[in-house]
Formats: structure tokens, sequence, C-alpha cells
């Protein structure tokens, strides 16, 4: 019988009960934190677990955790609203389709090189700016440049979100995850970038063939063939002068936004004006008028609210586990077995271990500043080079990304496609551990030359 995964919402509920269920059956603990100057963030200290008085979750609380859930990522459920209107308003200039009208022309014959072509801008989202949630509202174009080629959803999401992570997870500058976990083990930032932009583009190469493989194995021809013949969707108008100004417009926000992050320390909220004014900007430019950009807005806002409400409660897992006091016991039980293992056997178990604590610690960020500060004297101890633990921590924490049902912005990619998250799982396990296996040679090459 086909194994069939429940919806959703009725998948992240579940882990909410479960992590409710964990608050009774593991011991309470917590580390000691304090704050770090250099990353701007509370972190644990190292070497002071304790057991703490329990504190049970029962099942009524853990209802009140999703809407607090909510609460705690409404920076990033606000981001998710305010770019899907902005996207809403630039699809509603045809634009957009015109744009892929004239990318299906240019590569006529050559279909597949779609791939690589849309997949190298998302993986470099990802390796500088970590990108996910403003992948969401780029879904339903992407799908149209996909049907209009005879490719599926699955091909969308992959060479998109897919690439994204992958950029993510073997950067050498992601502000959110090697250059906080650079800071907490005391490395200079951006210190063995030649070494991880060497794997980064093996981990791309590897993905980017084995989904131009996949679309080759499982395109439709005739629907392309159809399609074609029929001139698209939008008649197969062309790209027009006017819309170059729009693309220069959306160009420049995203610039932006990766300028803002990298130099001014720009937040979620930050992005989320810039891409709200670039929105506005377009919208009348086009000659929408504000009638019709506020409706665009509008319509962005309801297409986006179930993308909102998984992200607010996948995060609710988190907070149920933090009620508890178990995310600290989480932690202390998975690294505190490695401090007997030899050092490659360590590091390996550092990858595992990372990738088993992103399930109830979803934010790449927020698992830094838990595990980084226990790691690093271990580390040391075992004679393993910080930049290593690093690499364990990116590999293990990034690429988990892929996979996990807590991480709220892949279940919301997920349902905008209408993929269905076993169908997901299916595809993308057997490259998740393609991804792993070179990190794990990445691993091995930086500790046979020594890498600092």
């Amino acid at each position: 019988m086909k194994l069939r995964v429940p919806h959703p919402l009725v998948l992240l509920t579940a882990g909410v009960i479960l992590a409710a269920a964990a608050s009774y059956v593991l011991p309470a603990g917590e580390y000691e934190r304090r704050d770090d100057e250099a990353t701007g963030r509370v972190v644990v200290v190292a070497g002071t677990y304790e057991e703490v008085e329990p504190n049970p979750v029962n099942l009524f609380e853990a209802m009140v955790a999703l809407p607090r859930g909510m609460i705690d990522a409404a920076d990033i459920i606000f981001l998710v609203f305010l770019i899907g209107g902005a996207f809403t308003v630039v699809d509603a200039t045809g634009a957009l389709r015109r744009g892929v009208t004239s990318l299906t022309r240019a590569l006529q014959g050559r279909d597949l090189l779609i791939i690589p072509v849309v997949a190298v801008p998302f993986a470099i989202g990802g390796v500088v700016q970590n990108l996910q949630e403003e992948i969401i509202p780029l879904i339903p174009v992407l799908l149209i440049l996909t049907r209009r080629l005879g490719f599926n959803a699955m091909v969308a999401v992959a060479m998109s979100a897919g690439a994204a992570f992958v950029g993510s997870a073997f950067s050498p500058i992601n502000p959110f995850q090697v250059a906080i976990a650079q800071q907490l083990a005391e490395l200079p930032l951006a210190s063995g970038a030649l070494f991880r932009i060497v794997f980064l583009l093996i981990a791309l190469a590897f993905w980017i063939a084995m989904t131009m493989r996949y679309a080759h194995r499982t395109r439709d021809r005739g629907q392309a063939a159809d399609r074609a013949a029929a001139g698209g969707e939008d008649g197969g108008e062309g790209v027009r002068v006017s819309d170059w100004g729009i693309f220069a417009l959306v160009g420049a926000a995203f610039g932006l936004a990766v300028i803002g992050m990298l130099l001014w320390g720009w937040g979620f909220n930050e992005l989320s004006a810039a891409f709200f004014i670039m929105g506005v900007i377009v919208g009348l430019l086009a000659g929408l008028g504000v009638a019709d950009t506020t409706e665009a807005y509008l319509r962005g806002f309801r297409e986006m609210t179930f993308a909102a409400l998984l992200i607010g409660f996948a995060r609710a897992i988190y907070v149920v586990l933090q009620d508890g006091r178990v995310v600290d016991t989480i932690v202390h039980g998975l690294f505190t077995p490695l401090e007997g293992l030899p050092v490659l056997a360590s590091a390996f178990g550092m990858v595992a271990a990372q990738a088993a604590i992103h399930v109830p610690v979803p934010s790449v960020s927020g698992q830094a500043v838990l595990t980084m500060p226990v790691l690093v004297p271990l580390s040391d101890l075992l004679g393993m080079s910080r930049q290593v633990t690093v690499l364990a921590y990116q590999y293990g924490a990034g690429l988990c990304e892929l996979l996990t049902p807590t991480n709220g912005a892949l279940m919301a990619i997920l349902a905008s496609a209408k993929i269905r998250y076993e169908d997901w799982i299916r595809y993308t396990f057997p490259l998740y551990l393609g991804l792993v296996a070179i990190g794990m040679v990445a691993i091995w090459v930086a500790l046979g030359i020594g890498l600092q």
C-alpha cells in the first residue's frame, strides 16, 4: 500500500503534539546563556548543561503554541505577505508571462538548458542571503515556465528552492549560516572561502545535472508541443520595451536586499519594506493605478495565507520544545557521545547530529548559536580544526533544509506548487544522500589538508 503523508497542517500539528509529548518523556535541562558581542546574539555556554525542574507541556498549552508560533515568526510571515503582494503586482503587469514566452522561444530546441539558467540565480541567492521564503511567490511563474516546456512541478521546485538550499548549505559567505558559525568559532569571516567554493560548484553541478536528468525522463513532450502551437497562455506575446524597466526594478530590489543584509544589517522587516516599495512603484509605472495596484496586493495576500500558516505552525514546534525545556537536552544528548570517537568519526558524527537537531530547531541561525559554542570546545579537545566543525554544521543543518517538515518555507513552497510532501521526499532523498556524501568528502579533505 502506498504511504501517504497527511495534509501539511495536519503533519505540523502532529509535530506540535509530539513535541509536547517529548516534554513528558525527556529530562528537562538547560545550558547557561550569555550575550555574544561578535554576533549580537544570545549563545549557550559550553560545559554548563544541568538538569532543571521539568515543565511538561499539556495538550491545551501545545495548541496555544500555534498562535505563539505565528507571533514568533511574524517578521518572516509578513515578509511572505509583502513579497507575495509585490510579485502579484508584477505579474498583473503581464511582464513575467511575456518574459517566460521570450525565454522559451530563445531556448527552443534546447529546453533543458532552462534548468541551469534558472537554478544558478536561485543558487546565488542561497549563497549570499539564504534565499527561502522569497521563493514562495515566484512558484506560480515558474510553474508557467515549466508547463510551457512540458516539465512538471517537481522540476520547478528543484531548480529554484532546491538550488537555493544547496547554495545556502555550501556557501562561503551566507550571513545566516557560515558567517554566524565562524564568528562563534572565532574564525575570520569568509575564511576557507576558496575551499568552500570548490565544493559548492561540485554540489551545484550534481544537483543541476540530476534535475536535468529527471526533467528529461519525465517530460511531457506532447504538452510542450501543444502549448507551443497554441502560442502559450498569454497569446505568445514577447517582452515589451517597458517590461525591461519592470525587470530592472525587480532586480534592483533583490540587489538592494543583498546589500542591505551584508552591509547594513537588514533583517526581514527591512526586506519587507523594500519589496513593498518595489511593488508599488512597478504598479504605478506600469499604469495599473492605485486601485488596481491595491487589488493586486490584496490578491497576493490571499494567495500567501496558506504559506504563512505553514510557517507559523512549523515555528510552534520549536516553541513547545522550548517551553518544555528539552531543546538543550536534545543537543547535549546528541553531542556528548562524540567525545570518545576518532577525529574523522567525530566530524561525521557532528554532521549527523546537526541534521537530527535541525528537525526540532528549524532555524539555521538559531541552531548555530545553540550548537557551535558546545562544539568548539569539543573540537579543540579532539584536535579538530574549528573550520571543520563549521563545515559539519553547514552540511548537517543546511542540507537538512531540503527534507525537514519543520522548515515552514519548504512546506509553503511545496504547497504553492501542489506537490505532496512524500513525493518531494521520494524525489529528493537520494539526491540529499549524494549531497551529504559530497559534504563528507569535503570534511575528509579538510582534515587531510589541515584546513584552518
